[in-house]
C-alpha cells in the first residue's frame, strides 16, 4: 500500500473496553493491513469526527456494542513502512449490546496475564506496557463460579 500523500497521518481511535477484570480485543481480518493480529477495537476518524464519537461508531459497526468513553489513556504516533498513524487509546465502559464479530475476524475478553498470548501490532506496545503497570484500570475481578 502506498504511503499517504504528503506524509499524512491517519487518525485512529482505539477502545480499551474493560469489563469484569478483562479487556476486549478484536482480531484483524486476514486481508486487512496487519491482518491476523489482535488489537484494541476501533477505527479511522471520519472528517470532522472526534475520537470518542468515532470510537462509539466503530464499536457499534465492528462488534455491535455500545460504550461510554471515559478518558484518553494514551495518544501516540507510529510509522509503519506504508503509513503513519496517530492512535488515541480511550478507556471505555461497556454499556450495552452483545459482542459479535461483525467487522473483525474474532474477539476475546482477556485477563492481564493472558495479553502476552496475543500478537499485537508494534504500535500497541506502549499501551500494553501501561496496562501491566496499572492493575487498577482493570477494575475488580469477579469471583469464579464454584
Amino acid at each position: 500500500m502506498p504511503v499517504p500523500a504528503s506524509g499524512a497521518v491517519v487518525e485512529v481511535a482505539a477502545g480499551v473496553v474493560f469489563h469484569g477484570g478483562r479487556v476486549l480485543l478484536s482480531r484483524r481480518r486476514a486481508a486487512d493491513h496487519l491482518g491476523g493480529l489482535w488489537e484494541f477495537p476501533g477505527g479511522k476518524l471520519e472528517p470532522g469526527e472526534g475520537a470518542a464519537e468515532c470510537l462509539r461508531r466503530e464499536l457499534r459497526e465492528e462488534l455491535a456494542i455500545e460504550v461510554t468513553v471515559e478518558e484518553e489513556l494514551l495518544s501516540l504516533e507510529h510509522a509503519y513502512p506504508e503509513r503513519r498513524v496517530r492512535l488515541h487509546f480511550l478507556r471505555c465502559r461497556w454499556t450495552g449490546g452483545v459482542p459479535r464479530a461483525l467487522g473483525c475476524q474474532a474477539f476475546a475478553w482477556v485477563r492481564p496475564e493472558e495479553l502476552d498470548r496475543y500478537p499485537f501490532p508494534p504500535a500497541d506496545a506502549r499501551l500494553l506496557a501501561l496496562l501491566q503497570e496499572h492493575p487498577e484500570w482493570w477494575g475488580p475481578t469477579p469471583s469464579e463460579p464454584g
